[in-house]
């Protein structure tokens, strides 16, 4: 079973990119997707694309067997109450055999007995002429229906409408719907370059990556589209001049980067650019490199960086946030992502202030297959649903309880409190668990969502980010901004609406979805 939580642990050391050592300097304008892509990278995409097929060949044929080894049951079933129907066959027919004997016998009697009442044969022959007159009546009858009436007018005329409506509805079945397949365009060879310079191979790549790296760079695309073309008309001049600073800046600071950040990217790159002289597409690779180093600050000097929870043991999620952010979609995704990687979940409905909350972490249990412990009652204390739940994730031997916490400002310190009771809950009746708490953050705030980052990570004692949203008018630029200023990882992202649409995060796939053009 594929274990989503550990896909970036082969990501955590990438080499260095040298577009100069794999392509030539001159570069025609009119090129095509091949000579965009590179000839590795375009191979590698063709043998993932092959194997995609094979696999998904691999899984109809083996419903196929599944599906006649069930026909070739039935029809052994059949064949076996056909030959237990045969061995009562012979008594039977005997026993038939027997009663026409003796009705023979009987109409033989009759006949003998009534050959004298010979008279009464007249009667029933004109009988049975006047019968066969009725039937030829009856027939001419139905003939003259049949044949339409030159004198009968239109609406009196039966018609043949619903008989031809139940011919075509009988003899046309019902189509089944064609299943889309993934075809192998300009984004799919992106995606399969992007998972082969984290270190992935062609046999290891699925189709749901893929897709998944496909709606993160789209998700991307307006901040890419709009920063990329300025920053390779500015970086391409040599050292940065006071104009060009300038430039940059703004570009970085409209993309919700934030001051910090700008402004230690624009030093790096400056110091860089006075050392050599780089060409545009060297000067966008080397600002990849700096872009990913904020987005690891975090996680430096960590041994283990991924954010996974512990097979075989007790994983407590708190998720929290302001209203809106998406607390409750990103709970029925996790779930959804911890089932398909192989563990045992939970949902804890503690969110009990807002209306039809519950409601709603019900549904996300029923699409995501993830029981759900709640209390129906309304403005109930949070922290005693956390302790029911907590109770029924140790008998059922749960690996990992996701907690839904109510929606609150960073200023309600009434609110804010109730996180500190929800920990000693959790501390006094799961002493042994390993509790995360984990910031829902609106990718769409820009530098409002950096403040919420900033008064929950001194409440929470977070642990990490969820960046949600990234699909709709979303810059992207406040990942920097908190890795930067806050020292909080980005522990998952989220780029759309569906239960599939939330991924581990990844530097290396994020700044290539910001900056690959």
């Amino acid at each position: 079973m594929f274990n989503w939580f550990r896909r970036n642990e082969k990501a955590q050391q990438q080499p260095e990119v040298t577009p100069q050592e794999t392509k030539p300097e001159v570069t025609t304008e009119s090129a095509t997707a091949e000579e965009i892509a590179e000839p590795d990278y375009l191979a590698f995409a063709k043998a993932a694309y092959q194997n995609i097929q094979q696999r998904k060949g691999e899984a109809v044929a083996a419903t196929e067997v599944v599906e006649t080894a069930d026909e070739s049951e039935a029809s052994n079933i059949e064949e076996n109450t056909a030959v237990d129907n045969l061995a009562v066959e012979p008594v039977a027919g005997k026993t038939e055999v027997a009663e026409s004997a003796t009705k023979t016998i009987a109409t033989e009697v009759e006949t003998a007995l009534d050959v004298e009442e010979s008279e009464e044969v007249a009667p029933t022959e004109v009988g049975n002429e006047e019968a066969s007159d009725t039937e030829k009546a009856i027939e001419e009858a139905i003939a003259e229906a049949s044949t339409p009436a030159k004198n009968v007018p239109a609406w009196m005329k039966k018609s043949q409408g619903l008989e031809k409506l139940k011919e075509t509805a009988i003899e046309t079945p019902a189509e089944e719907p064609a299943i889309e397949e993934v075809e192998l365009d300009e984004d799919f060879i992106w995606s399969s370059k992007v998972l082969a310079g984290s270190g992935r191979t062609a046999e290891d790549v699925t189709e749901e990556e893929i897709s998944w790296l496909t709606k993160l760079r789209q998700g991307l695309g307006k901040t890419r589209i709009s920063l990329i073309n300025q920053l390779k008309s500015i970086v391409g001049k040599g050292p940065l001049n006071d104009d060009a600073v300038v430039e940059i800046e703004s570009l970085l600071l409209q993309a919700d980067v934030g001051i910090e950040a700008t402004d230690y990217i624009i030093e790096t790159l400056q110091t860089k650019l006075k050392q050599e002289a780089l060409p545009p597409d060297r000067a966008i690779a080397y600002l990849k490199t700096i872009l990913q180093d904020i987005l690891d600050k975090p996680l430096a000097g960590k041994q283990d960086n991924a954010f996974v929870p512990e097979k075989d043991e007790f994983n407590i999620w708190l998720l929290t946030g302001v209203n809106g952010a998406g607390k409750t979609t990103t709970i029925g995704k996790l779930a959804n992502l911890g089932q398909k990687s192989g563990y045992n979940c939970l949902i804890a409905a503690a969110d009990t202030f807002r209306a039809a909350a519950v409601q709603q972490v019900q549904v996300w249990g029923e699409r995501s297959n993830t029981p759900v412990i709640a209390n129906p009652g309304q403005n109930t204390d949070p922290a005693a649903v956390v302790f029911d739940a907590i109770a029924a994730a140790q008998a059922k031997n749960t690996e990992l309880l996701l907690v839904d916490t109510a929606g609150r400002l960073q200023n309600k310190q009434n609110l804010m409190a109730e996180l500190s009771k929800i920990r000693r809950i959790i501390d006094k009746k799961a002493p042994h668990a390993k509790v995360e708490s984990l910031l829902v953050l609106d990718a769409t705030l820009g530098q409002n969502g950096l403040r919420q980052a900033q008064v929950f990570s001194e409440a929470a004692q977070l642990s990490g980010v969820v960046l949600t949203k990234l699909d709709g008018s979303a810059k992207g630029g406040v990942a920097l901004a908190v890795t930067q200023q806050l020292n909080l990882p980005i522990r998952f992202v989220g780029a759309g609406e569906g239960i599939e649409d939330l991924r581990p995060f990844s530097s290396y796939e994020f700044v290539e979805a910001l900056l690959d053009g």
